[in-house]
């Protein structure tokens, strides 16, 4: 399971997984298999998923997976609330990664 890259979405009163890759089953026809990224649909309670929904929509974070586990026969997956980078924020970490790189550069010519 692959979450990198996944968010869930709340639509028409529901809870989505998106972007979330399952491997397919080995051995198992390709009759029976599943598709490895498609909308997944979250078990959650009526009041969670009205309070994750005025939370996304007034402050606008996004629900994001942050780790997934097995509970019997069941799946669950932890959702946490995220606010996405400012552009200032990319410029700065681009700036320290390309810096980090020529020092690197440099140091393996030595």
């Amino acid at each position: 399971m692959n979450l990198k890259d996944s968010f869930a979405r709340i639509k028409d009163g529901e809870v989505f997984l998106v972007n979330a890759s399952i491997s397919t089953h080995d051995h198992t026809s390709l009759l029976f298999n599943h598709k490895e990224k498609r909308l997944r649909k979250l078990l959650l309670h009526s009041y969670q998923i009205r309070k994750l929904q005025s939370k996304t929509q007034q402050s606008g974070l996004t629900l994001v997976p942050v780790s997934a586990y097995l509970k019997g026969q069941r799946l669950k997956i932890e959702l946490a609330l995220a606010r996405g980078k400012k552009l200032y924020d990319k410029r700065q970490e681009l700036k320290a990664r390309e810096e980090k790189r020529e020092i690197s550069r440099v140091m393996k010519n030595f």
